[in-house]
C-alpha cells in the first residue's frame, strides 16, 4: 500500500480532524502520532532511525495510505522525494492561536523529561528530536514559536510543488479538501475533534 496523501502541518493545526476526514474519503488508514503511541515498540525505533538519517518509509507506513501530524511533518523534504506521486496538505491556523494550543499541550509534554513514565521516555526523546528538527526546539518563547511556525509554512511552500500542495484550514470544511483530492463531498459534517482534553487523554493512554 503506497502513501497517497501526506499532511505536513504540525501538531495542533487540526491534524487529527484531517486524519478522520482522510479515512472517511477513502485514504485510510491514516498515520498520525496517535498510531505511534499505540505501537511504541515498532514505531519509535523506526522514527528514531529516520531522525538519525536512516528512514525506512515502507516499514514506517506499512498498512497506511496516508499520513498526517508529527512525526511525518518533520520530514517534508524527504517525503516529497520519496513519494513523487503523493499529494501534500499543509494544515494551518492563526499562528497566535496555534502557539496558545501548542504551549498548553505538546510543549508541556516535551518539558516532562525524566518525569515521563519509563515506557514513554524513548517516545518522548524521539518526538522531541523530530519537533526540534521541524524548527521547534524546547525553550522558545511566544515570539520564537510564532516565527518558527511561519518559517515552517514557508519551508513547505518552497519544498512542495504547487500542483501537489493544498494549504488548508480545517475550518474550511470539505470543499477545498474534496476538490484537491477529486472526491465527492460527504453529506456528514467535517470532523471536529482532538481538543486539549482529548489530547491529554491520548497522550496518557486513556483513549
Amino acid at each position: 500500500m503506497a502513501i497517497r496523501v501526506i499532511g505536513v502541518g504540525v501538531g495542533r493545526t487540526g491534524t487529527y480532524s484531517l486524519k478522520l476526514a482522510l479515512n472517511q474519503l477513502g485514504f485510510g488508514p491514516c498515520h498520525h502520532m496517535d498510531e505511534v503511541l499505540k505501537n511504541l515498540a515498532v514505531q519509535v525505533p523506526l522514527w528514531s532511525a529516520a531522525l538519525d538519517g536512516r528512514p525506512d518509509w515502507d516499514a514506517i507506513y506499512s498498512g497506511f495510505s496516508s499520513a498526517v501530524d508529527w512525526p511525518t511533518a518533520g520530514f517534508c523534504r524527504e517525503l516529497v522525494a520519496a513519494y513523487p506521486k503523493a499529494k501534500f496538505i499543509l494544515t494551518l491556523r492563526s499562528p497566535e492561536q496555534w502557539v496558545e494550543s501548542f504551549g498548553e499541550t505538546i510543549y508541556k509534554v516535551l518539558a516532562m523529561g525524566d518525569e515521563a513514565p519509563p515506557e514513554k521516555r524513548e517516545w518522548l526523546a524521539m518526538a522531541s528530536g523530530v519537533i526540534a528538527r521541524t524548527g521547534f526546539p524546547r525553550g522558545l518563547d511566544r515570539e520564537g514559536l510564532v516565527a518558527a511556525f511561519n518559517a515552517h509554512t514557508e519551508a513547505v511552500r518552497r519544498t512542495v510543488p504547487a500542483d501537489r500542495l493544498l494549504v488548508f484550514d480545517v475550518k474550511e470544511g470539505w470543499a477545498p479538501l474534496c476538490q484537491f483530492l477529486a472526491k465527492p463531498k460527504p453529506a456528514e459534517p467535517f470532523p471536529r475533534t482532538n481538543d486539549r482534553a482529548e489530547f491529554w487523554n491520548r497522550v496518557t493512554g486513556k483513549v
